[in-house]
């Protein structure tokens, strides 16, 4: 959990600009849209999923998503 945080523009946070920037993430590089954006990082640091804010934590492809992730060593 994070207090109140940039995530995007000026003073960015370095955790988002990290998880949207194209040089650190080309795949899902892009500004955050809106709150509840959910980004999966796998256990090497890169991400591997990002999901859109509509999107339930509990939705198939998010769950599908890291337990996939779980499951590599």
């Amino acid at each position: 959990m994070l207090s109140k945080v940039v995530v995007k523009g000026d003073g960015i946070c370095p955790l988002y600009k990290f998880l949207t920037s194209k040089e650190t993430d080309p795949k899902f590089a892009g500004d955050v849209t809106w709150n509840f954006e959910k980004f999966v990082v796998g256990r090497n640091g890169e991400v591997v999923a990002r999901f859109k804010p509509k999107t339930k934590p509990d939705a198939e492809e998010v769950v599908k998503t890291i337990e996939e992730e779980l499951k590599k060593k």
